[in-house]
């Protein structure tokens, strides 16, 4: 059932950065949101296993990298969820990604080459140019559609316009790209992370002087 236009307004007023006891809450959001994304489909096709997988990887890497740089935003009921990280510190460093990987194999398992794929090609034509990077925002279906996509963005494009700094995101779906270009950001390139997989597109924001 979708939630009114009143009610998403005020839960919209809400947002705020998250608390590291609500990565749970987080991380079921965005499984939530991203469970019908085309591209989470192709890198885990089985509907049945897909949320789980996904909550728990969210939660892993809320746990683990982002909620340490204290660029993740939230809603007082928790029904999305923003994640950036800050400029120069989107890749990962060997170290972190070996402690990462078992754990990621072990909740992924037969769909684990898939996702090394995914990462691989997320990363391939990542700009060098400093920048806020977007890695994931989401809202709860039901919620969708109702303006809570770019309240949870707001803060952090705020502080791109008065530090004069650029931001950037893949874009994995139509809908989410026009979001997207309607706060500002350009398409770049459109990609595949895999053979078979549906089109994705990397975006750029230019700083504002």
């Amino acid at each position: 059932m979708t939630v009114d236009i009143a009610t998403a307004a005020q839960e919209a007023g809400t947002v705020r950065k998250g608390r590291r006891d609500e990565t749970g809450r987080m991380a079921a959001a965005l499984g939530e949101a991203f469970y019908g994304d085309p591209a989470t489909a192709w890198v885990v096709p089985d509907d049945a296993l897909r949320r789980e997988l996904l909550e728990r990887a969210f939660k892993l890497f809320l746990d683990r990298i982002w909620i340490e740089q204290d660029e993740c935003y939230t809603t007082e009921q928790g029904v999305g969820a923003a994640v950036w990280e800050l400029p120069g510190q989107w890749k990962l460093g060997v170290g972190a990604q070996l402690r990462l990987l078992p754990r990621l194999a072990l909740t992924y398992r037969r769909h684990t080459p898939r996702l090394v794929q995914a990462i691989n090609a997320l990363e391939s034509n990542h700009p060098s140019e400093r920048h806020y990077y977007l890695a994931f925002v989401g809202v709860m279906p039901e919620w969708q559609g109702r303006g809570l996509g770019a309240a949870l963005l707001k803060p952090v494009l705020d502080r791109c316009d008065s530090e004069h700094m650029p931001a950037y995101l893949e874009a994995s779906a139509p809908r989410n790209r026009g979001l997207y270009e309607r706060l500002g950001f350009e398409v770049t390139e459109e990609f595949r992370l895999g053979k078979g997989s549906p089109p994705l597109w990397r975006m750029w924001r230019p700083a504002r002087s």
